[in-house]
């Protein structure tokens, strides 16, 4: 997929108004990669929630798609906006993007935004993912945040998508156990990674709760 600054398409100003913006001491993209607006006691939480809310709710697709055709950046904040907003509209472009995996970073928040979506399709698109990338053994990409966002969609559509990858001996401990500083690292089991989503998507629930 070719890459494209928002410039080129007249819509330079979409990294200003939605990826660098300060609500805290640091760029929105910095605070959404880093994870600080889930730790409890962040004093910019509710700052940075309510400017998150609006402009998951305003942001047009136009916008979202020129922050989608650039760097990683831009794509990680989209793919937030869309998690936060549930643009479905964009479900299949996350799923290109995704599976693509051509940027760092951005990966994990297109699996946020498919568990956000939340239903049998998303599933079905990190099923997808997983079935390519866990074997590849020598690729550490999204493989965590894939499996964790299936797990957490699994648990909310009573299907059972991840367990021919996590029975034992399967895919999910061959890609970890192919690197042997992760194969005891509680970091990396199932659970954990099914925590890390759902810890995500209820932060997003209390932002966008009434």
């Amino acid at each position: 997929m070719p890459f494209q600054h928002p410039e080129e398409i007249g819509y330079g100003y979409v990294i200003e108004r939605y990826v660098t913006r300060k609500d805290s001491d640091h760029p929105r993209y910095l605070e959404l990669n880093s994870a600080r607006v889930l730790r409890p006691g962040w004093p910019h939480a509710k700052r940075f929630a309510r400017h998150v809310i609006e402009d998951a709710a305003t942001i047009t697709d136009a916008e979202l798609e020129a922050l989608l055709a650039y760097e990683w950046r831009s794509r990680l904040t989209a793919a937030w906006l869309i998690g936060v907003g549930r643009r479905a509209s964009f479900r299949e472009r996350l799923g290109d993007l995704l599976l693509a995996s051509e940027v760092c970073y951005s990966g994990s928040a297109y699996c946020f935004a498919l568990a956000r979506l939340g239903t049998h399709a998303d599933a079905e698109i990190l099923t997808a993912y997983l079935d390519h990338y866990l074997p590849r053994t020598d690729l550490r990409y999204d493989q965590p945040a894939a499996l964790g966002a299936l797990l957490h969609l699994d648990a909310r559509l009573g299907t059972h998508h991840v367990d021919r990858f996590t029975q034992p001996d399967g895919l999910w401990d061959r890609w970890v156990q192919a690197l042997v500083h992760l194969s005891d690292q509680p970091g990396y089991t199932p659970d954990a990674q099914r925590r890390w989503t759902d810890l995500q998507c209820d932060f997003a629930d209390g932002w966008t709760r009434p």
